[in-house]
């Protein structure tokens, strides 16, 4: 799997989140993960949670830490297994980077968001495409813009840039220790 962190602001609308995305914005070919910081205004049209369309949610932030993940040959099942993988790996590196011990210790998981009490950090999706599966993820940088309470890295003291190459990084060694794991087995009979 390829990360590449892009370094320009792009505001987030949810149709980022297609196939092949990453490989004609960002020539990264194959299994890839970006991110990037921007705003996030996703409308219903591009919305892909039946849950959220039902609720009528609205899904915004002025400011926001993006991750796009595309991995082909997989299901939507593993699409969404790599997704909570990817928010329990979020989770760990923000509670060895944050000086906000108190806050960061008390992070947990619920599906696929992180929670600091009743207040939420993170937005998430996963989806299929014919083509490949694709995951969203998102931390909140500032909470400002949110229909909902909110906790942010400001307020973990975390460098939205640092925490996202780190994140990327960690999240694409895992994925690659666990492409090695299902290479090293002999069957059973």
């Amino acid at each position: 799997m390829e990360f590449k962190y892009i370094g320009t602001e792009l505001a987030y609308d949810g149709s980022q989140l297609r196939s092949l995305y990453a490989y004609m914005n960002h020539k990264l070919l194959g299994d890839s993960l970006i991110a990037w910081v921007g705003s996030c205004n996703i409308s219903k049209e591009e919305m892909v949670d039946g849950e959220d369309l039902i609720a009528e949610q609205e899904i915004r932030g002025d400011l926001m830490l993006h991750f796009i993940a595309e991995i082909f040959d997989r299901d939507l099942f593993s699409g969404v297994c790599l997704q909570r993988l990817f928010a329990d790996i979020c989770m760990s590196t923000l509670k060895e980077l944050s000086p906000e011990k108190e806050v960061a210790h008390q992070l947990s998981r619920a599906g696929d968001d992180i929670y600091f009490q009743d207040r939420k950090l993170s937005i998430s999706v996963a989806t299929r495409s014919p083509l490949s599966t694709l995951f969203h993820f998102a931390v909140n940088i500032v909470n400002e813009g949110t229909p909902v309470k909110t906790l942010c890295l400001n307020e973990l003291k975390v460098d939205a840039r640092d925490f996202g190459q780190q994140l990327g990084s960690k999240f694409c060694m895992e994925y690659q220790h666990i492409l090695t794991a299902t290479k090293k087995v002999r069957w059973v009979k």
